[in-house]
């Protein structure tokens, strides 16, 4: 509720390429608008842009609204751009997000943690370099491993964790546009994932863990 009646008192907006355009439509009618949406290979040159926008808007005296989809300060530099704000003597103001990490594989059926399964869970993100095993080597006795940006190094991840001693029949899923009403579920095992033999589109949220299989119990007719 806070944050819709913030974006009605912007100026301008910022939003990123996730963010539902029913929630742009919020904006008072004279608010500009921009799109600062990132594809692969564009990351650092967008983001400068974004930089720019944040300050040049600001120091104008306008309201400037950035706006992300789940929470901007999980893999999403919001705080970076918090920090270029106050750099610039700009004050600023949070109102946190929801990240896609948790809520997407709740929506799926898919709990984070649970007695007797999970009692523990860590968020990574996946633009890992190939070969990067030993990052994996960390993660490969968490509970359950919520994998963000991790369709692209699927293969590449699951081969790491089980190298690392993560069991190769333990079950995963690939939550791809959830929240949407495209949203599909695919479950597979991270042996077969390390295979090639599971495909995944962009976004989806990768998940590895027991807490997988809790789906047929939660959701029993999406099966």
């Amino acid at each position: 509720m806070k944050a819709a009646r913030i974006l009605r008192e912007c100026d301008v907006i910022l939003y990123d390429r996730l963010v539902n355009p029913e929630i742009v439509r919020l904006a008072k009618p004279e608010a500009e608008c921009i799109y600062v949406g990132k594809h692969q290979g564009e990351q650092e040159l967008r983001q400068g842009e974004i930089f720019s926008l944040i300050r040049d808007r600001a120091l104008q005296g306008k309201t400037v609204g950035r706006l992300k989809g789940g929470d901007s300060l999980v893999f999403g530099r919001g705080a970076e751009e918090w920090q270029l704000a106050l750099r610039h003597g700009i004050r600023v103001e949070l109102i946190p997000g929801v990240s896609s990490a948790i809520a997407v594989p709740g929506l799926a059926g898919i709990p984070l943690t649970f007695r007797s399964v999970s009692q523990s869970f860590a968020i990574v993100t996946g633009h890992c370099q190939e070969g990067a095993n030993d990052t994996w080597e960390h993660y490969a006795h968490v509970d359950t491993l919520v994998i963000l940006m991790g369709v692209k190094n699927r293969q590449t991840i699951a081969a790491a964790l089980i190298a690392a001693g993560r069991p190769a029949d333990q079950p995963v899923a690939f939550i791809c546009r959830g929240s949407l009403k495209e949203e599909q579920t695919i479950e597979s095992t991270l042996a077969d994932v390390a295979a090639g033999r599971v495909e995944a589109r962009n976004p989806a949220v990768f998940v590895i863990g027991e807490v997988v299989n809790l789906r047929r119990l939660l959701k029993p007719s999406t099966i």
